[in-house]
């Protein structure tokens, strides 16, 4: 995982590091928006109306902690709406973007008369360029092929200086050596829905890969991170 600095072996000094962003080495995933889709209708077709959301009060308080009281806030993987909910409640203008209808066929009853909206046939927000204030991508992008396309989208709806807050599970030195000892193949099942591992270093190179700026990365809770950054 990319949370360690990387040398070749071949080269007994002065070896070269490999640097961030190693993502640009490799091409965009082939897996199409309707194959995620198909997939995440499946999985919500089988799901709670109202599923709470994992850490749902403390992450809750973290997306209340930056949104701002009139603010148009894209909570971008809205589910079934608890923190659109949450964003209206204290006074924001949520948007609310899934990729699976059924998700929001859920958040329609949680929250109705939210503004939520479907993600379009070829990948992209349902929105226009410079909309948005504060992008909310909350334990999202870890399910996400194609990393690089969606960023670059959730930035070009921001508007210039808008900010982006995001959350991962943590995969650091110590989770991960945790999960080798005792779960590995369980934690990285190939059949998953985790198809990425974000380290606080890999995290932020993806955002600097994607043109964002000033990026912080840490911990907020035991096995979770948040990346803060803005549009340049």
């Amino acid at each position: 995982p990319g949370g360690d600095s990387a040398t070749s072996s071949a080269a007994p000094t002065m070896a070269p590091k490999i640097t961030f962003p190693i993502l640009r080495l490799y091409p965009a995933p082939s897996v199409t928006i309707a194959a995620m889709r198909d997939f995440y209708e499946s999985v919500w077709a089988d799901a709670p109306d109202d599923p709470e959301p994992w850490l749902f009060a403390t992450r809750r308080a973290l997306l209340l902690g930056e949104a701002r009281k009139g603010e148009r806030v894209l909570d971008l993987g809205c589910g079934a709406g608890r923190f659109v909910a949450a964003l209206r409640e204290a006074g924001a203008e949520p948007i609310g973007v899934e990729v699976a209808e059924a998700a929001l066929e859920r958040a329609r009853r949680n929250v109705p008369g939210a503004d939520l909206r479907l993600v379009a046939p070829d990948g992209s927000l349902p929105l226009g360029h410079g909309e948005i204030d504060l992008v909310w991508c909350s334990e999202v992008l870890e399910h996400v092929p194609d990393t690089v396309g969606f960023l670059t989208e959730a930035r070009r709806v921001l508007k210039p200086g808008g900010r982006l807050l995001v959350t991962v599970p943590d995969h650091g030195v110590a989770r991960r050596t945790a999960i080798a000892l005792a779960r590995y193949e369980a934690h990285y099942d190939p059949l998953g829905q985790h198809l990425r591992f974000y380290t606080r270093r890999s995290l932020a190179a993806a955002l600097e890969a994607t043109g964002f700026a000033g990026i912080r990365c840490t911990r907020f809770a035991p096995g979770a991170l948040q990346g803060r950054a803005v549009r340049g």
